[in-house]
């Protein structure tokens, strides 16, 4: 009775692990429109109308840390310096979307 009662409760362990969706990936296209709203008028074209050596360019994202969608989302979120917090702004899953399309955009070095 007891390898029924484990054998049925590991089969039901495995369907829900193999068949559960996984977690949506952040959305760069909403990502875009996020950041045209609030981010543009600092970071047009990936650059920093604050400082300019620190740009959204992929470079400067990898000399400074900020090459990975956690120290975006940390940044966008908490703010920094210069940049203001956006929490209470943003819900997280914006800044996420934000997040990958920096880094989308980064990737193609802030080319259409």
């Amino acid at each position: 009775m007891k390898r029924i009662i484990s054998v049925l409760l590991l089969s039901v362990a495995i369907f829900t692990f193999a068949f559960s969706s996984p977690a949506l990936a952040a959305d760069a296209a909403s990502g875009a429109k996020i950041f045209s709203a609030n981010c543009a008028s600092c970071h047009a074209g990936g650059r920093n109308l604050v400082n300019a050596a620190k740009s959204l360019k992929k470079a400067d994202l990898e000399k400074y840390g900020m090459y990975s969608a956690e120290a975006i989302i940390a940044q966008v979120t908490n703010g920094k310096n210069a940049m203001p917090a956006f929490q209470g702004r943003l819900k997280l899953s914006q800044a996420e979307d934000v997040a990958a399309y920096v880094l989308e955009q980064a990737d193609k070095d802030w080319k259409k």
